[in-house]
């Protein structure tokens, strides 16, 4: 089996998993953000670390519209088309091209929430969603548009998932839990079950990036193939495999993305990459929480995947 198969095996619930695929992602030097030398870049980084998965990377962040001062504003927020998104789409269909093939190529993707977050800033979005979400509403309807024309592109290219991206439930982000509800997850819901209609593999990444969560709860019933989440819950943790049994689907991570992955010596990696092997559900993907730091030692993650590769051979 190639790296392809090896990974769609997780989603077999009935097959023995005598193989733990590995990934780990990063975002690389801003030369490398557009055309070819994003798509070397990629393949690189995939071929040297010897991962399972190759998720690129999304660097064509929504334009700041320095306009938007109130919730008012957001109903004259502009509706990207195809052409805004030539430079990535280039990059998808040359991945796409050289990788499919081998393994699965999966697009990152930024919930609608995450894109109003650029458009301003996350602090402005949480602020106008608990002035006045109603109008607010409307911005999010022409995002989410947005991020559809960019994912059924993807889709046309070729892709065989996204590894879907969602913010806005973080813990201390409302007082109110139910302007999460009315305004952030029924957009997240539009763009993912769009993808869960279409696409072969997507994984559940539910970021933390800026805040960490309490409760995981509100995610269980989101699309996805495969989570990817922190195992940390406010003051208390869970395991991967409490995790798996949680969302009832395959769970990717268990590496802090700050932790012994960042800056840790080769043999402490593997000390820590064994120690979550021994703990893991059977159908498991070794990674991060989420992107590790851009310089993180390419070696030490090459050590971690190996290290995954070769437990359930030994």
């Amino acid at each position: 089996m190639n790296k392809r198969d090896r990974v769609l095996r997780l989603l077999d619930e009935a097959a023995p998993q005598e193989y733990v695929p590995a990934a780990f992602f990063m975002h690389f030097d801003p030369s490398c953000h557009r055309g070819q030398a994003a798509i070397d870049k990629h393949l690189e980084y995939y071929r040297y670390t010897g991962m399972d998965l190759l998720k690129i990377q999304y660097e064509h962040a929504f334009p700041r519209r320095p306009e938007i001062q109130t919730p008012d504003d957001w109903a004259g927020m502009p509706l990207y088309g195809v052409d805004f998104y030539q430079d990535p789409l280039d990059v998808v269909g040359g991945l796409v091209k050289e990788a499919k093939g081998e393994a699965l190529v999966l697009m990152t993707l930024y919930s609608p929430f995450m894109c109003a977050g650029h458009t301003t800033s996350g602090q402005m979005i949480t602020e106008h969603i608990t002035q006045d979400p109603e109008a607010v509403v409307r911005g999010m309807e022409i995002i989410t548009e947005s991020v559809l024309i960019f994912v059924r592109e993807c889709i046309k290219l070729g892709v065989d998932g996204f590894y879907a991206s969602t913010q806005g439930g973080e813990s201390g982000r409302f007082a109110d839990p139910a302007l999460f509800q009315a305004c952030i997850k029924p957009y997240d819901l539009a763009v993912m079950e769009e993808i869960d209609r279409s696409c072969v593999f997507n994984i559940l990444h539910i970021c933390d990036y800026s805040a960490g969560y309490d409760d995981l709860t509100p995610f269980l019933d989101y699309p996805g193939h495969v989570v990817n989440c922190s195992l940390t819950l406010g003051s208390t943790s869970i395991t991967a495999k409490e995790a798996a049994e949680m969302f009832d689907r395959p769970f990717m991570g268990g590496m802090e993305r700050k932790g012994v992955i960042a800056h840790g010596s080769a043999d402490e990696v593997r000390r820590a990459a064994e120690e979550l092997l021994s703990e893991a559900p059977e159908r498991y993907i070794l990674g991060a929480d989420c992107t590790v730091p851009g310089d993180t030692d390419w070696d030490v993650l090459r050590t971690a995947i190996s290290t995954a590769h070769a437990y359930r051979g030994r």
